[in-house]
């Protein structure tokens, strides 16, 4: 069930319905319904996969029970490393066992062995990287004495697959999530409007900006060979557009979604785009994956506290691992790397933390050095998502060899050009509602809030306006959904 769809659009309005108007006056009732709701929803993606699910809260739950019981060290020790050993071997299986297979028979054959390696052949199922990770932050904490067990199976479970969050985020810690499940909710008509607001603006990101973009970058990186350096660079510039309003889009549905129901999820981006160096990026993009590897890989591993190699290697495997978190390619790894390389300048020279505040805070234009940061930090981007979008190394090697030719002089060639502008005139205005947004939590959080009452509504008009008219006709999936 995507959120972009009608099946998403009848579901929600019942789910609401049910929760404010039937199982207001009972906590127990309302978390019941938000579990039986989650876990319809997730078997709308596949059935099949839902005792997958099933089986990983139930292995957490039992197992963060047995460490707060447990009368040892030893014992607790045990059932720690079962849960993470378990989780691991689930999300290796499934996504990490023909990546393995396969690049051990290409080493193997790179000495002369011909090796016909034995592949699973098994669909990626929806989310598992994102609720297996809620289940390792969950046991991690109970294993450091950070949090208690929780004994209400009902209560885990629901922070385990709350719907909005399930298949791609943010992902959630239950210090910050299960208080709030088990914390009796009452309905805010303000929240709710204010929930209502972020779902609309991101389906605009997702249909208007997202997925119009897809269908120049899909077209161009698939047709790579027959295009310019400069045809290729504009295909760069639609994916970079395309990832960021397709999984901020997501990331503001699951909010509002979540603000419908009385919850507030972990916020996921804050305006990357318009970051000025690429230790601010890392800040603003998808900031509960870069929270998460920083509290419970980097951390761990010593962080920069250490001298420079430990340094270096610490930020070479944060990055690493979470490149290779997004899937198994040797694309994702190359663009993990590359975000390291850049990100090292910056901590060596203690610099890293320099742009914490958002960039002309308060202002209504950049100062142009502040202009050219960005610009900078924007091209690296660009550069690194090459690796992330190509199908695999040599592809990558191959557009990027292109776009550093002479046909990067060239003009770009596409046959819709006509409508291609179009949808970068969009992307610009895009860009500048999300400029004039940035200090808020979304970008259209407070706009319109001192205009007259027919100026906003008409604001709004014109966004669902634009959502049916560059809606496509096929449901285009999250790109999130593969990971």
């Amino acid at each position: 069930m995507l959120f972009n769809s009608i099946d998403f659009a009848i579901f929600l309005p019942i789910v609401f319905v049910l929760y404010w108007f039937v199982a207001n006056k009972s906590l127990k009732l309302q978390n019941a319904l938000l579990l039986v709701s989650s876990y319809f929803f997730y078997s709308c993606w596949d059935w099949r996969f839902l005792f997958l699910l099933v089986f990983s809260t139930l292995l957490d739950f039992f197992t963060g029970l047995k460490m707060q019981d447990a009368l040892n060290h030893s014992k607790k020790k045990f059932w720690f490393w079962l849960s993470i050993i378990v989780n691991l071997g689930f999300l290796g299986i499934f996504k990490y066992y023909n990546f393995f297979a396969e690049s051990f028979a290409e080493l193997l054959g790179g000495f002369g062995f011909k090796v016909n390696p034995w592949t699973l052949s098994v669909i990626l199922p929806v989310g598992i990287s994102f609720y297996t990770f809620h289940g390792l932050s969950y046991v991690i904490d109970i294993y450091k004495n950070r949090i208690k067990a929780e004994r209400n199976f009902v209560d885990y479970a629901v922070f385990v697959s709350f719907f909005p969050l399930l298949v791609a985020g943010p992902i959630e810690r239950a210090t910050h999530l299960l208080p709030q499940i088990k914390k009796q909710r009452h309905f805010d008509y303000l929240r709710a409007v204010d929930g209502l607001r972020q779902i609309l603006w991101g389906l605009f990101k997702k249909i208007v900006i997202a997925d119009n973009c897809a269908e120049y970058a899909n077209h161009i990186f698939n047709h790579s060979a027959d295009y310019s350096g400069s045809t290729l660079f504009v295909g760069a510039i639609f994916f970079t557009f395309q990832i960021y309003g397709d999984f901020s889009g997501y990331s503001d549905i699951a909010l509002g979604t979540a603000r419908l129901f009385g919850v507030e999820l972990l916020r996921n981006f804050a305006y990357p785009y318009f970051s000025r160096d690429i230790a601010e990026f890392w800040r603003r993009w998808h900031i509960s994956l870069s929270s998460w590897f920083r509290d419970y890989l980097y951390i761990p591993l010593g962080g920069s506290k250490g001298g420079t190699w430990m340094k270096v290697r610490n930020t070479f495997i944060i990055f690493i691992v979470s490149g290779f978190w997004h899937g198994a390619n040797w694309t994702f790894i190359i663009w993990g790397a590359l975000n390291a390389i850049y990100f090292l300048p910056l901590l060596l020279t203690n610099n890293n933390r320099n742009n914490m505040e958002i960039v002309a805070q308060g202002k209504l234009m950049p100062t142009l050095k502040e202009f050219m940061q960005m610009a900078i930090t924007f091209a690296l981007t660009v550069f690194a998502w090459i690796f992330f979008r190509a199908e695999s190394l040599s592809h990558a090697i191959q557009i990027i060899s292109q776009i550093f030719s002479s046909s990067i002089f060239s003009l770009p060639h596409y046959t819709d050009i006509k409508k291609s502008v179009a949808v970068i005139v969009l992307v610009i205005a895009f860009l500048l509602v999300e400029w004039k947004g940035r200090e808020q939590q979304y970008a259209i959080a407070y706009i319109g809030h001192k205009w007259p009452r027919i100026t906003r509504w008409a604001f709004y008009a014109l966004i669902v306006f634009a959502i049916g008219l560059f809606m496509p006709s096929v449901e285009s999936p999250f790109i999130y959904f593969q990971f």
